[in-house]
């Protein structure tokens, strides 16, 4: 390489080293990534759960310990988030809700960067807590 060429790669590096962050380019999440990133912060960090098991959502089975179905529509940086959760019984539904969309809502907004403007939770179902004395309940 001449000398022209090696001064012309480091003039080009150096250019780079002092552009805004703005004028780097941008990150961009895929509406995937935030389900994913949703549904994961309910399992982690919530009371909520989903449903595992079945094929086409037959023969599901409630179960606290898996992710939440969870739909995303995002609008360049802000993004409603649609989730359907399980919950234990009896529960105050109103004031769980609440707390499900305060949190989806502040971690989503604090692991991505994305804006969240509205978090919908439906309840799919309900589940009775196991007793605690070790003894089957009968229904």
């Amino acid at each position: 390489m001449t000398t022209a060429g090696i001064q012309d790669v480091r003039s080009t590096a150096a250019r780079r080293q002092h552009l805004d962050a703005g004028d780097r380019g941008r990150t961009v999440l895929s509406r995937k990534v935030l389900e994913k990133v949703a549904a994961q912060i309910v399992v982690d960090e919530t009371f909520a759960g989903g449903s595992s098991g079945g094929f086409l959502g037959i023969g599901a089975r409630a179960d606290l310990t898996a992710r939440p179905d969870a739909k995303v529509e995002l609008a360049g940086n802000v993004a409603s988030l649609k989730v359907e959760v399980g919950l234990p019984y009896p529960v105050p539904l109103r004031q769980a809700t609440n707390q499900l969309r305060d949190r989806i809502s502040s971690r989503v907004s604090e692991m991505t960067g994305v804006e969240v403007r509205q978090v919908d939770v439906t309840i799919s179902w309900l589940r009775p807590a196991e007793p605690d004395d070790g003894r089957r309940r009968l229904l």
